[in-house]
């Protein structure tokens, strides 16, 4: 398969290479160090990255920004970073890429685990995961030509633990080459419509 893989120098990006890498051509996508530029939050960019890739047989989006901070301290312009990177940006990966994607591929999506475990802070952040999750159960109905729909869910990482460690107390950090199993799973399995969690 030819996988479009966004957010390919992040970790879970990284880790997704290598677990697929071996098996299918990957194209790698993002800002920086990649095989074609994009920027999510604009529709132009997406669409430029489309033609410039052509035919895909699936889309992977390990991608997506979102604020943390207190909720007292959450505005408006704040809470929109999230919605425009990790919840549009993501939905905009698949409308603008349905023409792209082969008869019976596939698109993953990215959320989180705060969506279902909050976390403090975290409350910007699991309003978009959350808005993932919903599209992606509902738009798996309407999907043509076979194209499947699916996204991944992933607890805190054990590779970003000094980043993110203070926000995810209790919680048990899982590393990325697990979470990239499920990715795997979306693209060479046969499901729709599910978010696989990775606690």
């Amino acid at each position: 398969m030819r996988i479009l893989v966004v957010g390919a120098s992040g970790t879970i990006g990284q880790a997704v290479i290598a677990q697929l890498g071996e098996q299918h051509e990957i194209i790698r996508a993002g800002r920086t160090g990649v095989d074609v530029q994009v920027d999510i939050t604009s529709e132009a960019s997406i669409r430029s990255m489309y033609e410039a890739v052509g035919p895909i047989d699936a889309v992977v989006s390990a991608t997506g920004g979102a604020h943390f901070g207190p909720l007292t301290d959450l505005t408006p312009a704040l809470n929109q970073i999230g919605i425009d990177s990790k919840l549009k940006g993501q939905v905009n990966l698949v409308l603008l890429g349905l023409d792209t994607v082969r008869d019976g591929g596939s698109f993953t999506l990215t959320t989180g685990i705060m969506m279902d475990d909050p976390i403090r802070q975290g409350a910007s952040a699991a309003l978009a995961n959350g808005g993932v999750k919903a599209f992606v159960h509902a738009a798996a109905i309407e999907m043509p030509r076979g194209i499947r729909i699916n996204s991944v869910s992933p607890n805190v990482l054990i590779e970003s633990l000094d980043k993110y460690g203070p926000f995810f107390r209790g919680f048990e950090a899982v590393p990325a080459s697990r979470v990239a199993t499920a990715f795997e799973k979306s693209v060479e399995g046969a499901q729709t419509g599910q978010n696989y969690e990775v606690y």
